[in-house]
């Protein structure tokens, strides 16, 4: 197990109505071994050689109970965005699960980012959390075929069992609902593939469906990428340098088409997504000051 030094670990964010209104963030580590072909965090800029294996932060647990304490104002801590807190390592280390308990002791609410069945094991914490502060699961699904994810994800759990953990978390009383992003030019930004996700998200309870029809590349990010396409899906890789070139945004083609689609089911299927919405609505019964950020912004 490698290990790599921090002075802080839980961070106050930018611009906290940015991103589900988290006014904290926290990785707890580094890297990340589910081998998505897309992830913009093997990107050159964040300086994580070797990025496919997980290292851990030094002293985690000390610094983030350090971290809280001195925390002025209680919020929401976010994890997730760099690395998946629940990694194969956490089943061991439960240095996720022991920060929840920091979190919960102190007061937080927090926000989880992740595509890994272990979550469930910590429903309990989540569920005492809830109880004083706001707490909300998103889960990462980008096709609803199982034999896609397997392609684009390799080595996280399929999307069908995915689903079925959103089953358990919205059973159990958590607000939780689907990160569709990103949603891939050329492989999976179908009218059909949009449906099928927000159908079965509806059907197991989620809440939301927030989407990214696109994808970023950057460098270090775009060149495995680019491999990976070539692996997997032959000739689209020529797609994507005649249509996009060095863009970092890459939208797909079929933008409008698929918005208008997530409106119009969301709608039918009483799902949130807008990002102010979904924000409001898991911290509305918390007595929150920051959740007066969003009634001044516009989406």
């Amino acid at each position: 197990m490698e290990t790599v030094p921090a002075k802080t670990i839980v961070t106050k964010t930018k611009k906290p109505a940015e991103w589900f209104g988290a006014e904290y963030n926290m990785n707890i580590y580094r890297g990340c071994s589910h081998g998505c072909i897309y992830c913009d965090s093997r990107s050159d800029c964040y300086r994580n050689v070797d990025f496919d294996t997980v290292k851990v932060k030094e002293n985690a647990l000390q610094i983030i109970r350090n971290d809280l304490r001195r925390k002025i104002k209680k919020g929401v801590v976010a994890t997730g965005a760099m690395s998946d807190p629940y990694n194969p390592l956490e089943k061991k280390l439960c240095l996720t699960r022991n920060a929840l308990e920091l979190i919960n002791a102190f007061g937080f609410g927090v926000a989880i980012d992740t595509k890994s069945s272990l979550i469930e094991r910590d429903i309990d914490i989540l569920c005492d959390i809830k109880s004083h502060s706001p707490v909300i699961v998103k889960m990462t699904i980008t096709t609803a075929d199982d034999n896609l994810s397997q392609k684009i994800e390799p080595n996280v759990m399929a999307s069908s069992e995915r689903f079925d953990l959103l089953r358990k978390l919205s059973n159990a009383g958590i607000f939780c609902g689907v990160l569709m992003m990103p949603i891939l030019p050329y492989i999976n930004d179908t009218e059909e593939n949009i449906s099928q996700i927000l159908h079965k998200a509806k059907e197991v309870g989620s809440k939301f469906v927030y989407p990214a029809f696109g994808v970023t590349l950057r460098h270090g990010n775009r060149e495995h990428y680019y491999g990976k396409l070539d692996e997997l899906f032959p000739h689209i890789k020529q797609k994507y340098s005649d249509e996009y070139g060095s863009r970092y945004m890459c939208t797909s083609r079929n933008v409008k088409k698929l918005w208008a689609l997530v409106t119009e089911l969301c709608d039918k299927y009483e799902l949130l997504y807008n990002m102010k919405h979904i924000t409001q609505s898991y911290r509305q019964s918390y007595n929150i000051s920051q959740l007066s950020l969003f009634d001044d912004i516009n989406y």
